[in-house]
């Protein structure tokens, strides 16, 4: 028999966002700064959770605006990653938001980065739309971002 990974999952706040900008510089090449995220969490309608409540491992960042909601970011430890646990943070969340009454969810992902792509395409969201040039690449090009949808 096979156990599951249990995961557990702690609601982000402001005085996690030296952790949560540490995991992000490893994920992002500009990544958000510990100052970036103890606004975010401050703001009304600005959510998150963090795998690992002892050691983070990832995070999940969204903003709910009436009944709709849309994910920020997620972020997982390079060592940690390819163990499931960006799906695990992503469905924790749109099972949150659905609880709270959000009927859908949207998200930006690079085109290019076809992992995430498939993490969320596996997790039922689906591409509706482009927004040319919308993401800057470190050697200064610019790259187009999917806009996906998910149905909560």
């Amino acid at each position: 028999m096979i156990t599951p990974r249990v995961t557990v999952m702690v609601p982000a706040r402001a005085t996690d966002a030296d952790v949560l900008a540490e995991i992000h510089a490893a994920s992002f090449p500009e990544p958000w700064t510990a100052n970036d995220f103890a606004v975010f969490l401050m703001q009304p309608g600005i959510a998150g959770w963090i795998s690992g409540a002892r050691t983070p491992k990832g995070f999940i960042l969204v903003r709910r605006v009436v009944e709709e909601a849309e994910v920020l970011t997620l972020a997982v430890d390079p060592a940690q990653r390819r163990q499931g646990l960006a799906r695990r943070l992503l469905d924790y969340a749109m099972e949150e938001l659905r609880q709270r009454g959000i009927i859908s969810c949207f998200l930006e992902v690079a085109i290019d980065n076809t992992a995430a792509r498939g993490l969320y395409g596996s997790a039922g969201f689906t591409e509706v739309s482009t927004r040319r040039g919308y993401y800057q690449n470190a050697d200064g090009t610019r790259a187009d971002a999917i806009v996906m949808r998910r149905d909560l």
